[in-house]
C-alpha cells in the first residue's frame, strides 16, 4: 500500500456533500430516508455484519446497515450508509478518483438499501473498483 492520500475532513465531507447532490433522481430519492454517515474507519460492530466474501480486499469503503426497502420494518435499527474516509483515501491517488469512488460508494451503498445484490451493481458499473475506471456514471442500461 502506497502513501495515501491526505485530506482534511472538512473537504471529505464536501467530496461526500458533492455525491450526494450528484445522485440520479432514483438514488436521491432515497437519500431522505437513509442518513449518510461519514466515519474515519468501520467500528467492530459495523465489521460484524461484513459478510466475510469481501473481507479480503481489506476494509470496506461503505456500508449499509440495516432494512432494505423491501423488509417490513421489523428491523430495531434504521437503516444508514456508512461511508469510511480512511479507506478512501488509502485507495485514491487524487481528489478526481476520490470523489469518484465516493460517489460510487454512495450509489453502491444505497443500491443495497433498494434491493440490489453485488451481481446487479456490478452490471450497472457499481461493483469493485479495480481496473473498470472507463465505465461512466450510468444507470439507464438502453
Amino acid at each position: 500500500m502506497g502513501p495515501s492520500m491526505h485530506l482534511s475532513r472538512k473537504s471529505f465531507d464536501r467530496l461526500v456533500e458533492q455525491a450526494i447532490a450528484a445522485l440520479p433522481a432514483e438514488y436521491a430519492r432515497w437519500v431522505d430516508e437513509v442518513p449518510i454517515i461519514v466515519e474515519d474507519r468501520p467500528s467492530q460492530a459495523d465489521l460484524s455484519g461484513f459478510d466475510g466474501a469481501e473481507a479480503d480486499e481489506g476494509e470496506p469503503l461503505g456500508m449499509f446497515i440495516g432494512p432494505t426497502l423491501a423488509d417490513d420494518g421489523a428491523e430495531a435499527l434504521p437503516p444508514r450508509v456508512m461511508i469510511y474516509r480512511t479507506p478512501h483515501l488509502e485507495a485514491c491517488d487524487s481528489e478526481t478518483q476520490l470523489a469518484e469512488e465516493i460517489r460510487r460508494t454512495l450509489v453502491h451503498e444505497l443500491g443495497h438499501y433498494a434491493g440490489m445484490d453485488e451481481g446487479e451493481l456490478e452490471d450497472h458499473g457499481y461493483g469493485p473498483m479495480e481496473g473498470d475506471e472507463g465505465k461512466k456514471f450510468d444507470l439507464d442500461p438502453e
